[in-house]
């Protein structure tokens, strides 16, 4: 049963998480082909695309990411970057 919680966790990706992917820099999958096991290098992004979701993410939503925000890196999870976005509301 753990499995299947941790499943569906990892399945609700925040909606400005997938909004600022596919709408400010440009991924080109649909968000339900994205998940939390999705790693930012699959998507072609590097590490200054990732300081510009940060930055986008605090300007359009007003969230500000935590410092672990920071840490991100291509190899990282789209399930991590959605951890530091709860964080940040």
């Amino acid at each position: 049963m753990r499995q299947t919680a941790e499943g569906a966790a990892e399945s609700a990706l925040p909606e400005e998480l997938l909004a600022l992917l596919t709408g400010h820099l440009n991924v080109k999958a649909n968000a339900g082909e994205l998940s939390g096991r999705t790693t930012f290098e699959s998507l072609g992004m590097d590490s200054l695309s990732l300081m510009e979701l940060v930055v986008a993410a605090e300007e359009e939503y007003g969230i500000v990411l935590p410092e672990n925000a920071l840490d991100l890196s291509p190899s990282s999870t789209l399930g991590e970057a959605a951890r530091a976005f709860e964080h940040g509301r």
